[in-house]
């Protein structure tokens, strides 16, 4: 038994009419009636009574009018949801992430692809940054939004959001009055810092800082940017942060742009590069647009 003999059934059965079926399947009348003749065979039953004037249904063909519409929607079900996975309008995205990403656009960017696409479900993971990548290349996560791009044979990285890094100071410091600075200019400053051992992103920071011509004298080394600022606004030390999160701690923190030389801490979506999942791969799309928006 094939989906067409169901199909052909279906419209005998809803026409009563040899011909008005074969007009709505776009097929002859001897075609039609071949399929149901083989469709009785198959089912055992008669399905219909035929006379010169009329087509009926007999009590079978009743009872099996009701599982063949109740079978054809099924498949119909299962093609809409199958098509709509491999546009990427259907599914499911887990995402690995930091605590400092909700801080940015990334939210309101969420929400907008939650409301165009309520067909995918979104599951986030917040993890340290090393963690991420690991749990994506073990496929335990679909992508990584990360501060540190990667590009190797496995991994590769496409920009979310530019995010310039700009240094937060206590207020009433007394570099806090100053419109624009360079890192060097913070060079007999204590830092406050992520810690490297799990965030590249902050190896990366350090490594300006050497560049730049000193080496940072950390007074505290902590794992997320919010805890960062939290030390900064009591005093601690100053810090280089994404200026997306200057927002934070607000009359208690100072952020002033740097220079030229100011690294940067642009926001990537990292991703398996053979990855063949439409849904990931529309959710980046969309979440860089949205962010240049």
């Amino acid at each position: 038994m094939e989906l067409r003999h169901l199909r052909y059934f279906v419209a005998l059965a809803e026409e009563l009419s040899f011909t008005r079926a074969a007009a709505r399947l776009h097929v002859s009348q001897p075609p039609l009636s071949l399929q149901i003749g083989q469709l009785e065979h198959e089912v055992g039953a008669r399905l219909f009574h035929r006379t010169s004037r009329r087509v009926e249904l007999t009590l079978a063909g009743q009872a099996f009018l009701i599982d063949a519409r109740a079978v054809l929607s099924r498949v119909a079900e299962a093609a809409g949801r199958a098509r709509a996975i491999g546009q990427g309008l259907a599914g499911r995205i887990d995402i690995g992430l930091s605590g400092s990403h909700f801080l940015g656009p990334l939210p309101q960017i969420m929400a907008a692809y939650a409301q165009s696409h309520p067909e995918v479900e979104i599951s986030l993971h917040e993890l340290k940054p090393a963690v991420q990548l690991q749990a994506l290349r073990e496929r335990r996560i679909d992508l990584s939004v990360s501060r540190t791009p990667v590009n190797d044979a496995v991994l590769s990285s496409t920009l979310l959001w530019r995010d310039p890094v700009a240094v937060a100071l206590p207020v009433g410091h007394a570099l806090a009055r100053r419109r624009q600075l360079r890192l060097l200019d913070l060079r007999a400053e204590a830092f406050v810092m992520l810690r490297t051992d799990s965030s590249a992103h902050a190896q990366y920071i350090q490594d300006c800082c050497v560049q730049a011509g000193f080496s940072p004298r950390v007074s505290q080394r902590v794992q997320e940017l919010p805890a960062v600022l939290s030390l900064v606004a009591e005093g601690m030390g100053v810090a280089l942060i994404p200026s997306s999160l200057q927002g934070l701690f607000p009359g208690r923190i100072k952020v002033a742009p740097l220079g030229k030389d100011a690294p940067h801490a642009d926001v990537y979506a990292v991703q398996r590069s053979a990855d063949t999942a439409v849904v990931a791969q529309e959710f980046v799309r969309l979440a860089a647009a949205g962010a240049a928006a």
